[in-house]
C-alpha cells in the first residue's frame, strides 16, 4: 500500500456479554489480544495512517493498542452512538485532512482476519473506482447480520440492519462484514450527512451506502470465501469456538510447511511460535509466545513451552518451559521445570525431576535427576549428581554458583552459595559445599561414619525391627527353627 491508505479500527465498544473486567477486544486467543490480531493483519498493508477509536475502559485498551501499534492515532468515542459517530469522531482526530485516496474501516474483535483478505479487499476496491465497498460474506445462518440488498441486477442498493429488515429483507443470505473501504473524498463528505433516523437511534455507517447510490456514485461488495475472517467474539462461548478454529487454523498452516503433529486436536499452537520443517510435535503439547524449534527437535507428549528456544535435534518431553533456551541435540525431561533464564548448551541433560532458574549449563553437562538449580553456572561436560540443591538465596539476597569443566559431584551435594567448583574437581556423596573447591579436589564434609552395636536391641526392644536385626545375627538358629 501506500501512504494513500488510511486504516480505521474501531475498539470502543463495552463487550458487556463477555461479562468481564477485561476490555472485549483485550481478550485473548491465539497468544493475541483480539485487536492485537486485527493490527497484525492491518499492518501487512503498510498503511500510511492509522487510528483507533477507543471508549469503554480507554485506560486499558489505549496503551494495549499503542503497544500493538506505537504511531497508531488514538480518538476517543466518548459515548458509543454507532459506527458512523465512532468513524466521524476518527476523522476528527487527524491532524491532517484525509485528501485522496482509500479509508479502510475494521472492528477490533475480529481475531480471524488476515492481512491477505484486506489486501485483496482494498484492491479491488480501487480497482472498481467505487465510492464505497462492503467485504460481505455468504452464509447460511444470517439472522443479527446487516443484509446486503441487491437490485435486479446485482448493483448493491443498501446495507439493512436486522432490527430495520423486512421479512423479505431478513431472508438474504449475503451478510455484511462490517468492513467497509471508502473513496477518501466521498467519506470526508459523507460522513456528517449520516443521521440517526433508525430502531436504535444510532448514526450507522453503512448508511453512507444509501448516500452513495442517491449522488449516482458506484456501490460494490466483495463477498470473502472465508467468512470466519470476519466473525467477532461477542462472549467467551464465542471467544473459545473461534479459538479452537485459529489453532486449527495454526496447525494446519504449520503442518502443510513440513512440521509432523501427531495429533493436532491436542496440540496448541499461538499465533507468534515459528517452527522449522522435520521438527514433531508430540500429543498434549502448548507452544505459547514467541518460542521457536528447530528442524529436528521433538517435543512432547505433554509439554508446555512459553517464549522458549529448542535447538536442532533437542529431545523435550514432559516439560514446562519458560523464556529458556535448549541447545541443539540436548535432551530435558522427563517432568523438568525449566524457569526464566535457564540455558542448556549442546548435547547437556536437564533430567527427571529437575528444575533450573537463571541457570547455564555448558555443552555436554548433565543435571540427570531430581535437583534444583539456580543461580548457577555449570562447565562444560560437568556432571550433577542426584538430588542436588543449589541454596542460592541467604534470606536476604540471591548468589550464584559456579561449576567448573568436567567437575563430577556427589549425590544429595548442597552448594550454599555463593561457592565454586573448580575444573576437574569432585564432592562425595551427602557434601554441604561451603567453601570454594579447588580444582581436581574432592571435597567432603561428613564426620567419619561410626556403627553403634546393639543400638535396635536397646532402644526399639519388641518391635519387628529388632526382631529383623536378632534374626540376622543368628542366622544358624533361624535357619534351624
Amino acid at each position: 500500500m501506500t501512504e494513500q491508505l488510511t486504516v480505521i479500527v474501531l475498539a470502543a465498544g463495552g463487550g458487556t456479554r463477555m461479562k468481564s473486567k477485561t476490555p472485549k477486544v483485550l481478550h485473548r486467543i491465539g497468544g493475541r489480544s483480539m485487536v492485537g490480531h486485527v493490527f497484525a493483519a492491518v499492518g501487512e498493508l503498510e498503511p500510511g495512517r492509522v487510528v483507533a477509536v477507543i471508549g469503554h475502559q480507554r485506560e486499558l485498551v489505549g496503551p494495549h493498542i499503542g503497544e500493538c501499534r506505537a504511531d497508531a492515532v488514538i480518538a476517543v468515542q466518548e459515548e458509543q452512538l454507532g459506527t458512523g459517530h465512532a468513524v466521524r469522531i476518527a476523522l476528527e482526530a487527524l491532524t491532517e485532512p484525509l485528501g485522496d485516496g482509500t479509508v479502510l474501516i475494521a472492528y477490533g474483535d475480529t481475531p480471524l482476519l488476515e492481512g491477505a483478505t484486506l489486501r485483496d479487499f482494498t484492491d479491488a476496491h480501487q480497482a472498481a473506482g467505487a465510492a464505497v465497498s462492503i467485504l460481505s460474506g455468504i452464509v447460511e445462518d444470517p439472522h443479527g447480520y446487516g443484509r446486503i440488498v441487491r437490485n435486479v441486477d446485482g448493483v448493491v442498493e443498501a446495507i439493512v440492519e436486522e432490527k430495520d429488515a423486512t421479512d423479505e429483507q431478513r431472508t438474504i443470505s449475503e451478510i455484511n462484514s462490517g468492513i467497509l473501504a471508502f473513496d477518501a473524498a466521498f467519506l470526508a463528505d459523507a460522513i456528517n450527512r449520516i443521521g440517526n433516523d433508525n430502531a436504535n437511534g444510532e448514526y450507522y455507517l453503512t448508511d453512507a451506502i444509501a448516500i452513495a447510490r442517491s449522488a449516482g456514485l458506484s456501490v460494490a461488495a466483495h463477498p470473502v470465501d472465508d467468512a470466519l475472517q470476519t466473525e467477532g467474539a461477542n462472549d467467551r462461548a464465542q471467544l473459545a469456538e473461534l479459538g479452537r478454529e485459529m489453532n486449527r487454523r495454526i496447525v494446519e498452516r504449520w503442518m502443510r510447511a513440513g512440521v509432523t503433529v501427531m495429533d493436532p486436536a491436542t496440540t496448541w499452537i499461538e499465533a507468534g511460535v515459528v517452527l522449522e520443517a522435520d521438527a514433531t510435535i508430540l500429543p498434549g503439547t502448548q507452544l505459547l509466545g514467541a518460542t521457536v524449534i528447530r528442524e529436528d527437535a521433538v517435543v512432547g507428549p505433554d509439554t508446555t513451552l512459553e517464549d522458549c528456544e529448542i535447538g536442532r535435534g533437542a529431545r523435550v518431553v514432559r516439560t514446562h518451559g519458560q523464556l529458556a533456551v535448549v541447545g541443539d541435540e540436548a535432551t530435558v525431561g522427563p517432568f523438568a521445570y525449566l524457569r526464566p533464564g535457564t540455558e542448556l548448551g549442546a548435547k547437556g541433560k536437564i533430567g527427571t525431576f529437575v528444575e533450573t532458574k537463571n541457570a547455564r549449563i555448558a555443552d555436554g553437562a548433565k543435571v540427570p535427576h531430581l535437583s534444583y538449580v539456580g543461580d548457577a553456572e555449570i562447565g562444560e561436560g560437568a556432571n550433577i549428581g542426584a538430588g542436588t540443591i543449589f541454596a542460592n538465596y541467604d534470606g536476604v539476597n540471591k548468589h550464584r554458583t559456579v561449576v567448573g569443566k568436567q567437575a563430577k559431584t556427589g549425590s544429595n551435594n548442597t552448594f550454599v552459595a555463593p561457592v565454586e567448583i573448580g575444573d576437574g574437581a569432585s564432592t562425595g556423596g551427602g557434601t554441604v559445599v561451603r567453601r570454594s573447591v579447588p580444582p581436581g579436589a574432592l571435597a567432603v564434609s561428613a564426620a567419619a561414619q561410626r556403627n553403634l552395636e546393639g543400638w535396635v536391641a536397646s532402644h526399639r526392644a519388641g518391635t519387628a525391627q529388632a526382631q529383623a536385626a536378632e534374626a540376622a545375627e543368628q542366622p544358624g538358629e533361624a535357619a534351624a527353627e
